[in-house]
């Protein structure tokens, strides 16, 4: 186990520099370095509406309007469950996307753990019926992946 804590903490430290060459989704990205190499990157600590829900598709227009072809920092603070790294993205040396996605109502902070400064801008939002917010009940995207696996035929 200790091997796992140790790879983990490595990477959590790793910083790549890089161009955005694709926006997948509201909260997911691909940064090419110097040297070539294409790293997948999520938004730590936000979660965007999936681009099959109401926002979705908002949501990954702001953010290719933010960082699409545009240099970036990333500092990765680890991995999630499926190996993808967990990045925050700094355009210029100081502009987080994350921040922008927040305040147009275009993402939840984490399910689990959510991070207090990304918590006061997700609740603003909240509060002045911005984006997604203007729905009295708005699904979160990991309900939304949880409710798409279940309605998933079971294979024998």
């Amino acid at each position: 186990m200790s091997a796992v804590v140790v790879s983990f903490m490595a990477f959590a430290n790793e910083e790549i520099s890089g161009k955005v060459v694709s926006v997948i989704d509201g909260n997911t990205l691909e940064v090419i370095d110097d040297a070539k190499e294409t790293y997948k990157i999520l938004l730590h600590g936000i979660d965007c509406p999936e681009l099959e829900q109401e926002y979705g598709a908002k949501a990954k227009k702001l953010l290719e309007k933010l960082v699409l072809e545009k240099e970036v920092q990333v500092k990765i603070q680890g991995k999630d469950r499926w190996g993808n790294r967990l990045g925050i993205i700094l355009v210029k040396g100081d502009k987080d996307p994350r921040m922008d996605l927040l305040k147009e109502g275009l993402a939840w902070t984490s399910e689990k753990n959510p991070i207090q400064e990304l918590e006061v801008v997700k609740e603003k939002a909240r509060e002045n019926s911005v984006g997604l917010w203007k729905s009295e009940n708005p699904t979160p995207p990991w309900i939304f992946r949880r409710q798409q696996t279940m309605l998933q035929p079971k294979s024998s």
